[in-house]
């Protein structure tokens, strides 16, 4: 399926098992639930994905749940993060033989890259498959920034289509944009800088509590690219505590529990993650409360 770069990608939430196992049935009922409420696409395993805690094996029956499921109707889109870049390589070729509709590819995981390590990492990464890639830019996460400098470098490899912009500045959207033109396309890839980005630009959005909140996510992406900005700024206000969360270390323990209070999904991660208690976990549902309280009170 080709992918038109748009809209709400949801980063999922991997569905697990009290006993830390896959939940098949969960992971299925999950991305029903968010198709049904108008997301753009589905990237499975990114970080919220839980992606380096999974087995070779778990991650490719993952892909294989997800084309089953999603069957065409919006792109899935696999996120790679592997240690080293044969893996990359491989897993690329064999999500795409699966049958998934784009990559979202971190930096080699553990080491930290130089510049010229990265646009190899990248290029290998490219042309080990025909998928298009969404190239993820996260230098707070993992050490190695994707800059202009180094995008002008990758430029010439045509799989390579789009970033996630997640350096939290976002003065590197318009960068993007002022030196490349439409080469490459930029989505948001911070929740609490979403509605910054799109009076920017971008394109998408690569979202950890829309996995919560899907239906009032997409109502915020679509009045904000409509230029329906006094609503999506009230819309943005109500739920901007529960958004900061994404930004967090334990952001997939976050977005868990909000996924269990609005969906009924169990909170399961996978250690070395553990789930929140005590009056962690009471602050968090204070947050994710209130929000839901809030969003009550809106003519959305």
């Amino acid at each position: 399926m080709k992918i038109d770069w748009q809209g709400v990608f949801p980063a999922i939430t991997t569905k697990l098992k009290v006993d830390e196992t896959l939940d098949p049935e969960a992971i299925r009922t999950g991305l029903e639930r968010l198709i049904a409420s108008g997301v753009g696409g589905v990237v499975m395993m990114g970080m919220v994905g839980e992606n380096a805690s999974l087995t070779p094996d778990e991650k490719r029956t993952v892909l294989r749940i997800a084309v089953q499921t999603v069957a065409g109707r919006v792109p899935v889109v696999a996120g790679v993060a592997e240690t080293n870049t044969a893996n990359a390589m491989l897993f690329a070729r064999d999500a795409e033989q699966i049958g998934v509709s784009g990559l979202m590819l971190f930096p080699a995981l553990t080491y930290k890259s130089d510049a010229r390590e990265t646009v190899a990492f990248y290029r290998s990464v490219a042309r080990a498959s025909g998928l298009p890639i969404m190239m993820y830019n996260n230098p707070r996460g993992y050490g190695v920034d994707l800059t202009p400098a180094l995008l002008a470098e990758l430029a010439e490899e045509p799989t390579l289509v789009c970033i996630k912009e997640e350096t939290y500045d976002t003065t590197r959207v318009t960068d993007i944009y002022g030196r490349f033109g439409d080469r490459f396309t930029v989505f948001c890839g911070v929740d609490d800088l979403v509605l910054e980005s799109i009076a920017l630009g971008v394109s998408g959005w690569v979202s950890g509590m829309a996995n919560a909140l899907p239906v009032e996510s997409v109502k915020l992406f679509d009045l904000a690219k409509q230029g329906d900005f006094p609503a999506a700024r009230e819309l943005y206000r109500a739920l901007i505590d529960l958004y900061h969360l994404d930004t967090h270390v334990k952001l997939v323990q976050y977005i868990k529990l909000a996924e269990h209070v609005t969906a009924g999904f169990a909170e399961t991660v996978r250690a070395p993650r553990l789930p929140l208690i005590g009056e962690e976990r009471e602050r968090t549902l204070a947050i994710i409360n209130k929000t839901i309280q809030t969003l009550q009170t809106l003519s959305l």
